[in-house]
């Protein structure tokens, strides 16, 4: 039985696509042979060959709707949108240091960013009557962690009921809305953070990611995801074998939510 994807041609943006497992997905989706498009603030050092690239600061409405532009123009139309871009720059110490700016920095990155690019978006989507949108959500939704992701995982959550409720209002006109929730995954910033912590305890890189994994309660699989794993888990649900998924949310984390 073939498992070919029937990828090719398929007009995609991924969003936060040059690093971790938007540039895995990036990588997945052109491969299988479509026309891919990405963003990110700078600029990378390497992209895959034929992959086009516009630089774009999603955390402001003018940053998306000229991203959405551009993808139009480019693409002549868009038939997949991979919201990766997220992540959390608030420092430790709980609410208390959470002020108006980082809730609403942690909002226009995890949340408003996938908004405004679906709005401006999909009425191309519905007018060709097909599409599919995934939103990278996070695990963090279920278990925030007090000390350091409450505004991250709140957004994450938001985009979470997001993406429920634009699944019910789009599914009718042939637009599937899926979510894909991580846990830990070993991208570049994960690395540096494992690293940083290993050199805090005079220890080496393994035991910098046990004591991740322990702050998560523990990963029964014994490992982070890898970029490509994620990446691969987005590439089935945007193709044409999951056509009839949407609305649901694809937890990948090795084990680590510990509930049904």
């Amino acid at each position: 039985m073939s498992f070919n994807l029937e990828l090719d041609g398929r007009r995609v943006l991924v969003t936060g696509g040059t690093k971790g497992v938007g540039a895995a997905v990036v990588e997945v989706l052109h491969d299988a042979g479509a026309k891919v498009m990405t963003s990110a603030r700078s600029i990378p050092e390497f992209s895959p060959e034929g992959v086009y690239f516009i630089p774009a600061d999603l955390t402001t409405a003018t940053g998306c709707a000229a991203l959405a532009k551009t993808t139009l123009e480019h693409l002549g139309g868009i038939d997949i949108i991979v919201n990766v871009m997220g992540g959390s720059t608030a420092p430790a110490g709980g609410f208390a240091v959470l002020d108006d700016d980082e809730w609403s920095t942690a909002l226009n990155q995890n949340l408003m960013a996938a908004v405004r690019i679906d709005r401006a978006l999909l009425p191309s989507m519905i007018e060709q009557g097909s599409g599919v949108i995934i939103h990278v959500t996070s695990i963090q939704r279920e278990l925030p962690l007090p000390e350091s992701t409450t505004a991250y995982a709140a957004a994450k959550a938001a985009l979470s009921t997001y993406s429920k409720s634009l699944s019910k209002e789009v599914a009718s006109k042939g637009i599937r809305v899926v979510r894909v929730s991580p846990g830990w995954v070993e991208t570049e910033a994960s690395v540096a953070l494992a690293e940083r912590l290993a050199q805090q305890a005079g220890s080496n890189y393994e035991q910098g990611k046990k004591i991740i994994m322990e702050s998560l309660g523990g990963i029964p699989l014994g490992r982070p995801a890898k970029p490509k794993e994620v990446a691969d888990l987005i590439a089935f649900l945007v193709s044409t074998r999951a056509s009839s998924i949407t609305g649901a949310e694809y937890v990948i984390d090795g084990g680590t939510v510990p509930t049904v």
